[in-house]
């Protein structure tokens, strides 16, 4: 059993792009959910669809270049279940100059920075994705 199901879920994404794949299998969470669901908003992930049966299982298409090259070349877990990590509104960070998305979680739910600083919102920073 693992301890940080975001952790397991972003190496998942990570390992499957590297490796090619077109699409990566998890066990659903909401948290998760809504996480691809930010990741697809943003352009990083293809598409998340939502697999039942005995046991719910998350589906995230991998999104690759007209070069084939992964969308996504790099991703960071920021705040860990042994460190926590609060920003508030005005110190969140900027991943890759603007270039890549801080998510936060924050009262409103998850968000990206851009949002989150457009509605005055600090929290806690789950990821950073470039």
């Amino acid at each position: 059993m693992f301890t940080d199901p975001i952790s397991d879920m972003l190496t998942r994404i990570r390992n499957a792009a590297a490796a090619r794949k077109t699409e990566v299998l998890m066990p659903y969470s909401k948290l998760k959910h809504n996480l691809a669901n930010i990741l697809a908003r943003e352009g990083f992930v293809a598409g998340v669809e939502v697999i039942e049966g005995s046991l719910k299982q998350l589906s995230v298409k991998i999104k690759y270049s007209s070069d084939g090259e992964t969308v996504v070349t790099g991703i960071k877990r920021v705040s860990k279940p042994g460190q926590r990590i609060y920003v508030p509104m005005d110190r969140i960070p900027r991943t890759n100059g603007g270039l890549g998305v801080t998510i936060l979680s924050t009262s409103k739910g998850l968000m990206t920075d851009k949002e989150a600083r457009k509605q005055k919102y600090g929290g806690e920073v789950i990821c950073q994705i470039w």
